[in-house]
Order: structure tokens, then C-alpha cells, then sequence
């Protein structure tokens, strides 16, 4: 292994190290100081930024198109291989700097928000582990590796949204998002099964799986889902203001900077499929196209900042799966970058705009001019009117997807569940009625989960 490959593989592994380190303290009984986790913290991601721009200049001044590390593989059968491969190159380098700069941002604000915070520690300890998960995103090889920080990002999510675990309201939301993050994930997992069984391996490290007609519109199709599913596109879009319930760090890194971004650089590292299945082409380009619109049209009837600021971050999303679609490389990577460092800034402000906003109120004498009077002028007041109602209720999606999506996905694992319970019970013991109770309490369970509004 060259001194670059080792280089590429300390950057991902870092934080993914920190995290174990920190997590065994913690399961040993000792709680690290605060001053100590955001010592470490700022030092790992100030090395690894530091790390990630010789990696750049590296690869710049010795004209490599990519930097590939070879870890094995998964596991052989015959010639059949899963392969293990880190894959730096000039897709996954921006995305990796991104990463590190911003979570070390995050890390360095956090120290005083998070101030005796009860959950300190282990907020540090899933930003590491977040950290961990999306720089395996960006760095992996194949889709195989790329799945495990997929699911290593969102499960970190679940937990940064149920942060405050006092109040029920973060509880139930970070269990619908975590009901659609598992279904769209599907995406993912289907999509890599496809490439293996037509393609015989699902590595782009040395090129992508070749696949073309049909068999690319099924593989680009299934890896929408998984992207809209990450990013909140729509008709997913409901999930994302109940994740507003985390801590305001959290919120910015994941749905201001980095997780939110996670659908468009799949989609991205799988632009050569999409380039061969208009079909799939044209309906990343369509869904961008809503999620804009519906980001637009929500975001401006919003009560609060934090939500506000995400459905612009959705509408911005969207505009990327379009440029996408379109076949775009370089332009999205740019809007991306360019939009994670100013969305994550002003999620991390957003209190402090508040308060600017209240003194320049003050100051004007409360004339300060409304924005958007030129788009209010331009549609008769019905129209104004009808979608101010839209807007208010998010354009219906949260619905639609409770009645058509999350309750009957809860009835079912509920159903199996129960079914479990069952076949676990004691031979002679089946007429007990504790089944029943069991049923009747996940019932219940389905029907407060199915009460949750907006």
C-alpha cells in the first residue's frame, strides 16, 4: 500500500476510530470531560482536512485520476467476489472535504451549545460515528461498502432526532423518519442484488456495471427511490420537518449540509446508468422539479426558522436532482459545495438572524418590506389563497404517506410481530391471551403513531 493509499484510508477510518475509542469509555463507565472530546474532536478533522487537501494536491500534481484502495474482499464463492475497495477521486474528494470541514465546524459550535448538556458525550459520539458513515459514503468503491455508510448515516440520524428522549414529540418523529428511511433504503439494497445478478458486480472502482435498456432503467429507478428517500424529495418530503426536532448542530450538518446531499452524489456517482435509461433521466429531473416547487411554496408559509431553512434546503436539493438529470457533473458537485457550507451557517445563525431581523423591525418602525410581493401580485387572490392552503399543509404528502405508506408498513411488522409472539409461545400455552394483549397494545401503538400530525 502506497503512502497515498494509506493517507486516503487514515482519513476515512478517523472518525469511525474515535467513535469505537470513546464508545468503549463509555460502556466502561467513564464519561470523557467536555474539554477533552472537543480536544480530540478538532483535532481529528483539522488533520483530516488538512490531510484531504494533500490528497487533492497529490493526485493534481501527479495527473491520477484516482486514488484506489484494495481492503479484499467481503467474502468469495468460486469467482463470484464481493470486493472491499476506498475509491478517492475527483467526484469523491470534494464530497470528502466537505465532511471533515463541516463536522469539525459542527464539533467547534457544538462545544458551546452543548455545554452541560446531559447528552454531551453522546452527542459527540454520534457525530463521530455520522462522520464515520458519510465519509464511507463518499469514499466507497462499490455499492455494497457504500450501503454500510448509508445505513450508518441514517441510524444516526434516528438517533440525533430522538436526541432529547424527555419529550415524546422527537421520539415519534425520529420513528417516522427512521419507517422511511428503512423502506427507500430498500432502493439501495435492490439496486446493488440487480447490478450483481446482471452486471456480476456492483464496483465502480475501475468503471461502472454495465447496464443498459431496461436493466439500466431498473437499476436507476431503484436507486431514485433510495436518493429521494435520503434527500426528502418528494413524495418523501414529509419526514423532513420532524427532524427539525434534533439539536440545532445536528440539524445543520444533516439537513443543511451533508445527509441531505447524500441522494445526489449516488445519483452522481451513478450518472452513467442514468445516461443510459432516459426514463430514469427524466424522472430524477421531474421529481427535482416538484420538490422544488412544493420547497418554494412551503418554506414561505413556515412558523419557524429551522423549518423554514429546510424546506429551502429541499428546494435547493431539488434543483440539483434536476441538473442531474439533465446529465450535469460538475455544475451539481459545485451547488452542492457551494450550498452545504451556506445552509450549514445559517442553521448554525439561525437564532441570532431572529434576532437581527427584531432590531432592524424595531429600527424601521415596523415597515420593514415584506419579500415576495412581486409573485403575490402576479396570481389572482383565489389562486393565493388555495396555495397558502397547500403550503400550510405541506402539500398533502405527509398524509398521503401516512394513510399509503407508514401505516400499512406498521400493520404489517405489527402483523409479524404477532405472529412471532406465537410461534415463540410455549407448546399447550397458545390459547393464552397474552397474544392478544400483545395485539391489542401494538393497536394501540399504530393508532397513536397514525395520530401524529405535522
Amino acid at each position: 500500500m502506497t503512502f497515498t493509499q494509506s493517507v486516503l484510508l487514515a482519513v476515512v477510518l478517523a472518525p469511525g476510530a474515535v467513535f469505537a475509542l470513546f464508545s468503549i469509555f463509555w460502556l466502561l463507565g467513564w464519561n470523557a470531560p467536555e474539554r477533552t472530546l472537543t480536544r480530540v474532536t478538532a483535532s481529528v478533522f483539522s488533520i483530516s482536512s488538512i490531510a484531504t487537501a494533500w490528497l487533492a494536491w497529490s493526485m493534481h500534481a501527479g495527473g491520477l485520476d484516482a486514488i484506489v484502495v484494495p481492503l479484499g474482499d467481503w467474502f468469495t464463492v468460486h469467482d463470484y467476489h464481493f470486493p472491499l475497495v476506498l475509491l478517492g477521486d475527483r467526484l469523491s474528494l470534494p464530497f470528502l472535504a466537505m465532511t471533515v470541514i463541516l463536522a469539525g465546524l459542527i464539533g467547534q459550535f457544538s462545544a458551546t451549545y452543548m455545554h452541560r448538556d446531559p447528552g454531551f458525550a453522546r452527542f459527540y459520539i454520534l457525530l463521530h460515528l455520522f462522520a464515520f458513515g458519510a465519509m464511507l459514503i463518499f469514499s466507497a468503491g462499490s455499492f455494497d461498502l457504500l450501503i454500510a455508510g448509508w445505513e450508518l448515516v441514517g441510524l444516526t440520524s434516528v438517533f440525533l432526532i430522538s436526541f432529547f428522549t424527555y419529550r415524546p414529540g422527537p421520539v415519534e418523529s425520529a420513528l417516522r423518519v427512521f419507517v422511511v428511511y428503512r423502506a427507500c433504503d430498500c432502493g439501495l439494497i435492490a439496486a446493488a442484488f440487480v447490478m450483481h445478478h446482471l452486471a456480476y458486480t456492483s464496483s465502480f472502482a475501475t468503471g461502472m456495471p454495465h447496464l443498459t435498456g431496461g436493466d439500466a432503467t431498473v437499476a436507476g429507478l431503484l436507486l431514485l427511490l433510495s436518493a429521494a428517500g435520503k434527500s426528502a424529495q418528494v413524495p418523501f418530503s414529509g419526514w423532513l420537518p420532524r427532524a427539525m426536532e434534533g439539536p440545532t448542530p445536528s440539524s445543520a450538518i444533516f439537513y443543511g449540509g451533508i445527509s441531505v446531499h447524500a441522494g445526489a452524489y449516488l445519483l452522481l456517482r451513478a450518472q452513467p446508468i442514468l445516461a443510459e435509461s432516459p426514463i430514469a433521466a427524466a424522472a430524477v429531473v421531474v421529481i427535482g422539479l416538484l420538490t422544488a416547487v412544493q420547497g418554494t411554496i412551503v418554506g414561505r408559509s413556515c412558523a419557524d426558522a429551522k423549518t423554514s431553512l429546510a424546506y429551502a434546503a429541499l428546494a435547493q436539493v431539488g434543483v440539483v436532482f434536476m441538473e442531474i438529470g439533465f446529465g450535469w457533473t460538475w455544475i451539481p458537485v459545485l451547488h452542492i459545495v457551494g450550498h452545504a457550507m451556506v445552509r450549514t451557517l445559517q442553521f448554525l445563525r439561525a437564532p441570532s438572524m431572529l434576532h437581527d431581523y427584531h432590531q432592524v423591525h424595531a429600527a424601521a418602525g415596523g415597515h420593514v418590506r415584506k419579500t415576495g410581493e412581486h409573485l403575490d401580485s402576479m396570481l389572482p387572490l383565489r389562486s393565493r389563497l388555495w396555495l397558502y392552503r397547500l403550503a400550510i399543509d405541506r402539500g398533502h404528502l405527509d398524509t398521503l404517506m401516512e394513510r399509503g405508506f407508514v401505516q400499512p408498513l406498521v400493520r404489517v411488522s405489527l402483523f409479524l410481530g404477532a405472529l412471532d409472539r406465537l410461534g415463540l409461545s410455549p407448546a399447550g400455552n397458545s390459547n393464552e391471551p397474552e397474544p392478544a394483549r400483545a395485539t391489542a397494545n401494538d393497536s394501540a401503538t399504530a393508532s397513536k403513531m397514525g395520530a401524529i400530525d405535522v
